[in-house]
């Protein structure tokens, strides 16, 4: 079996409906799709933008950055406050004398 251009957007759309059948079954697996599409929407934009449809490349890719950005928040939130804590603790040894 040769894989023509497009076997790996067709590999990508069977992995994604065998994800969404396997939530269905019970094995769940929905978290994930809440991290798939918008990273599909990015790509698909990317994709779009690269290939000269740049206006509609380019809404796709903005509307799946933004909920990947809401997804993401938890994780930006504790980084910055290990940057907070780095800073602070960094301040502290550079203002301590001895």
């Amino acid at each position: 079996m040769r894989l023509n251009r497009n076997g790996g957007f067709a590999l990508f759309l069977i992995a994604c409906g065998a994800l969404i059948l396997l939530d269905k079954v019970g094995f769940g697996f929905g978290w994930l799709m809440g991290y798939l599409i918008p990273l599909a929407m990015v790509g698909l934009g990317f994709y779009g933008v690269k290939n000269g449809k740049t206006f509609f490349g380019w809404v796709i890719m903005v509307i799946g950055a933004i909920i990947l950005l809401g997804k993401f928040t938890g994780f930006i939130g504790i980084l910055i406050a290990i940057g907070l804590i780095g800073y602070g603790v960094t301040s502290l040894k550079k203002n301590a004398t001895y």
